[in-house]
C-alpha cells in the first residue's frame, strides 16, 4: 500500500522512509514531502492542499514546491535510476511528448481562425466538452517599440484532436486584444499550452439529444455530437450563426447529427446538402418552436427525431443565446420537449488561471428555482451546467466588468499592430 493516513492527511515519512510529525507551521525546520518510499527506491511526495504543514492558501501550496523540491530531488540523485530511455534521448522524448508547436494556423472566417497545435500529450488526454489555456512567449512575442506583445492566457475550445499525429485543435474568435494576436502565431513557434482542463460533457448513449451552438459555440459541439452518435444517442442540431459568411466546418457538423437545422439570421440563409437537414432564416429558438410545429418537416410525413423523444438539451453559444434557450424550455418549447430533459449549458464565466478552483475568477453564481437556495460554481472546474440554475443576469455583469479595460487594450494592440504593418482589416 504506497497511501497510509495519518488522520486527514497522508502519513509523512522522512528521507529513510520513517514516518514522522509534521510541523503545522508554512516554514518547518524539516522538510517532510514524501508519503512513500519503497525498497526500489521509488517514492511518491505530496504539497499543497495535502500537506498538514502547506494546506490552507496558494501561497502556502507555491511555499511548499519551494521547500520540497530539494527533496525530490535528493531522492532521485540517490535512490531512483532512470529506466529504458537515458540522457539525450530522454530529453527528446520528453521534449516532443510535452513541448507544444503551432503546427498550422487556419483563416475559417474574417473573424475565426483556428489554430492546429503540435501537443502529443496533451492531445491523448483530451475528451469534448474540454478546453485548453494558450499564449506565447514573451521572449520571442512580436516588439514594437513601447510594447511587448505578449498574450494573456486565452480560454480556447478544444475542437478536435488527431491523437496519432499528435496535434489538437482550438479555435479562436478575434475579439480584439489578445485573441488578435493568435493570427502572428507562426508554423513551428512554441507556445504555452495548458489541458486539456475543464470537465469532459457528459456523453451517455441511447439518448436522443439537442444541441444548440451558437456561433463559437458550434466549434465545441461537433465533437460532442460525434460522441454521442459514436455511443448509439442520435442528435438534433440547431447550428446557429449572424451571418452567413460565419459558418464553418460544415463537414465535422454534419457527422455530428442524424439532423441539423441550419439557423441564421440573416436572410437568405444556408442550402443544406443532407435531405434530412432544414434551414431556417432567424434565432434558434424560433427555429426550434418551428421544428416542433412540423413547420419544417418538408416533404417528409414523419421526421426522422422528434422534439418529444429529446432526453437531453445542450446549449453552447453566447450568454444571451443560453439565456434564451434556458427560458423558452419552460415557455415556447414547453409543449414539444414532453420528456422534459435535462437542460445544459456550457458557461463562459471570465477566467483567468484555468486550474481548477484556485483563483476564482470564473465563479459563477447559481439559485435553485425551487427553494432560491444560491450556491457558487468553480465553471473552469466544470463549465457544464444546469441552465435552470444558472443566474443570467450575474453572468452578464460578470462578462461586462472588464470592458473598459478590454476595449482600452483592443485600441492600443490595434495600434500596435498598425505599427509592425501587420494589421488585417476585418
Amino acid at each position: 500500500n504506497n497511501f497510509i493516513l495519518d488522520g486527514k492527511y497522508f502519513q509523512a515519512l522522512d528521507e529513510n522512509g520513517d514516518p514522522v510529525k509534521p510541523e503545522r507551521v508554512a516554514k518547518p525546520n524539516e522538510t517532510r514531502v514524501l508519503t512513500s518510499l519503497r525498497a526500489d527506491g521509488k517514492a511518491i511526495s505530496f504539497f499543497g492542499d495535502l500537506h498538514p504543514s502547506f494546506s490552507g492558501n496558494v501561497v502556502k501550496a507555491m511555499g511548499s514546491a519551494k521547500q520540497g523540491y530539494p527533496v525530490v530531488s535528493r531522492i532521485l540523485a540517490a535512490r531512483r535510476k532512470p529506466e529504458g530511455v537515458t540522457g539525450l534521448g530522454l530529453i527528446e522524448q520528453l521534449n516532443g511528448e510535452m513541448r507544444a508547436t503551432v503546427e498550422e494556423v487556419i483563416r475559417l472566417t474574417p473573424t475565426i481562425i483556428e489554430i492546429v497545435v503540435k501537443a502529443p500529450m496533451a492531445a491523448r488526454a483530451f475528451h469534448p466538452g474540454q478546453f485548453y489555456r494558450l499564449q506565447n512567449f514573451e521572449t520571442i512575442a512580436p516588439r514594437t517599440p513601447e510594447t511587448v506583445l505578449a498574450m494573456e492566457g486565452l480560454a480556447l475550445t478544444g475542437a478536435s484532436v488527431d491523437r496519432e499525429a499528435g496535434t489538437l485543435s482550438t479555435i479562436v474568435l478575434e475579439m480584439g486584444g489578445s485573441s488578435d494576436l493568435c493570427s502572428l502565431l507562426a508554423k513551428g513557434e512554441p507556445v504555452v499550452l495548458m489541458g486539456p482542463t475543464g470537465t469532459p460533457t457528459e456523453t451517455p448513449g441511447t439518448e436522443t439529444v439537442l444541441l444548440a451552438g451558437g456561433g463559437l459555440g458550434n466549434a465545441v459541439l461537433f465533437s460532442i455530437g460525434q460522441t454521442f452518435r459514436a455511443k448509439g444517442s442520435h442528435v438534433i442540431y440547431f447550428a446557429g450563426y449572424k451571418k452567413v459568411i460565419d459558418r464553418y466546418k460544415v463537414e465535422e457538423i454534419e457527422r455530428a447529427a442524424d439532423v441539423i437545422i441550419w439557423c441564421c439570421d440573416e436572410a437568405p440563409g444556408f442550402t443544406p446538402t443532407r435531405a434530412q437537414d432544414r434551414a431556417f432564416v432567424g434565432n434558434i429558438v424560433a427555429a426550434m418552436e418551428a421544428y416542433g410545429k412540423g413547420a419544417l418537416h418538408g416533404e417528409l410525413e414523419e421526421p426522422l427525431l422528434m422534439m418529444q423523444d429529446v432526453d437531453r438539451v445542450i446549449a453552447i453559444g453566447s450568454d444571451g443565446m443560453m439565456a434564451a434557450v434556458a427560458r423558452a424550455r419552460h415557455t415556447v418549447l414547453a409543449p414539444y420537449l414532453t420528456k422534459k430533459p435535462q437542460g445544459i449549458g456550457s458557461i463562459n464565466s471570465p477566467m483567468q488561471c484555468m486550474m481548477k478552483e484556485i483563483c476564482a475568477q470564473c465563479l459563477q453564481l447559481h439559485r435553485d428555482p425551487e427553494t432560491g437556495k444560491e450556491t457558487i460554481v468553480f465553471s473552469c472546474f466544470n463549465q457544464d451546467q444546469s441552465l435552470d440554475h444558472v443566474d443570467w443576469a450575474s453572468l452578464r455583469q460578470r462578462l461586462s466588468q472588464n470592458s473598459t479595460q478590454e476595449k482600452l487594450t483592443k485600441l492600443w494592440i490595434d495600434r500596435c499592430l498598425k505599427q509592425l504593418g501587420i494589421r488585417l482589416e476585418k
